[in-house]
């Protein structure tokens, strides 16, 4: 490393179908690099690599891509370009969950994986691929700092009304309760909203909505988290690309004894085979279905189901907190769909939320959750190599 440049760190955020990567100065959160290996899985896979620092496009080609494990070794392959002579100060890591043990950002130890590896039930859409991103990037970098930045960290704080979850008590001790997700993302529309919006508004009755192929929302009050519509796993709440959201559990019971479904295959309906894709029977993507929904009536039915759930559970967080001051939308759909939050906001004049209206403002802010890992990170870096100064 050159005496001109700072030590790096790593951002890793899995998801179902892609690995989101972020390069940031140790010191000043600078992103120098970020991109992503997309469509794992598919046979159109693709990795995306951008300097921040440069004007050209970001660099895109093919690859062949089927597992997260293929994703994992491709991106290791090509760090050592992408670092360009840098050295990893730390990696962090976005992790979906970590159980009722680990509810803050922690650094990752043989302790923390065993935990990891005991509660991947929880989330086996998830953790089982994280957990392998970690163990991936821990035999080859061995010398940073490796930390999980947990997704239902945020959330940690819920009041027990809001966290409890109505079944018989010998459950919770077991860990069954509301924990929430998108926390990383919500993490950083707070401290984007305490900068753009008006003194003090991120201290007021504010509704966060995370809408993407996954999609949540947070109510906050002075700053805390009161209640969110994820629950127990990332399947509940809002209706999703393609996940039910909430459903009425005796469905279930109904489905596996009257369709002889396995509890493989009940998994399979709820978080891969719902929502908007099993609504209108052809896409998960909004964007597809704006493109068809005068043509289709399952693509129209599906977005109006989308619309009208999000409005309904907008209007129950308002109760929670007892009126709204702030809406922020973020997430793919929210930041990206002007249409979908026209929409969604329709339904909403009652509660003082219209154009041009000062009872109720909206933001549209786009979520960057790396650079809240790389913020986490460079916490850990200062408590565990405090400046002499």
């Amino acid at each position: 490393m050159t005496p001109t440049q700072q030590s790096t760190i790593l951002c890793l955020n899995a998801g179902s179908s892609s690995l989101k990567f972020g390069v940031f100065g140790s010191e000043d959160l600078e992103r120098l690099s970020s991109g992503a290996v997309d469509r794992i899985g598919l046979s159109d896979a693709t990795i995306r690599v951008q300097n921040d620092q440069a004007s050209s496009d970001p660099m895109v080609s093919a690859a062949s891509v089927p597992t997260a494990s293929a994703a994992s070794d491709l991106l290791i392959s090509l760090l050592p370009g992408i670092l360009d002579g840098r050295e990893i100060a730390a990696i962090g890591y976005r992790v979906v969950h970590g159980g009722a043990r680990y509810q803050q950002h922690s650094p990752i130890s043989a302790d923390l994986l065993d935990e990891l590896n005991r509660i991947t039930s929880l989330s086996p859409e998830h953790l089982p691929a994280e957990i392998e991103l970690i163990e991936a990037f821990q035999d080859v970098y061995r010398e940073p700092v490796h930390i999980a930045c947990f997704d239902t960290a945020f959330h940690a704080g819920l009041p027990t009304a809001a966290k409890t979850l109505p079944i018989p008590r010998k459950y919770q001790e077991k860990g069954v309760r509301r924990y929430g997700f998108h926390g990383l993302s919500y993490e950083y529309l707070m401290s984007r909203l305490a900068e753009v919006g008006s003194p003090g508004e991120a201290q007021g009755r504010v509704i966060l909505a995370h809408l993407g192929n996954g999609s949540s929302l947070a109510a906050l009050r002075d700053g805390q988290c009161v209640d969110t519509s994820m629950a127990f796993s990332p399947a509940s709440g809002l209706p999703m690309g393609s996940r039910t959201g909430d459903i009425d559990p005796g469905l279930l019971c109904h489905l596996a004894e009257q369709e002889s479904l396995s509890t493989d295959q009940l998994r399979a309906l709820v978080f891969k085979q719902s929502g908007l894709l099993g609504i209108s029977e052809t896409s998960s993507d909004v964007r597809d279905l704006l493109a068809t929904e005068q043509s289709d009536h399952r693509a129209a039915e599906a977005l109006e189901h989308f619309c009208y759930q999000t409005r309904k559970w907008i209007g129950a967080f308002a109760a929670a907190i007892n009126g709204l001051d702030t809406l922020v939308f973020s997430g793919g759909i929210g930041a990206n769909s002007a249409e979908i939050r026209e929409r969604i906001c329709a339904g909403l004049q009652f509660l003082g939320v219209s154009p041009g209206s000062e009872t109720v403002k909206v933001h549209v802010i786009p979520t960057d959750e790396e650079l809240v890992i790389a913020r986490i990170a460079k916490q850990f870096i200062q408590d565990t190599h405090p400046s002499p100064h």
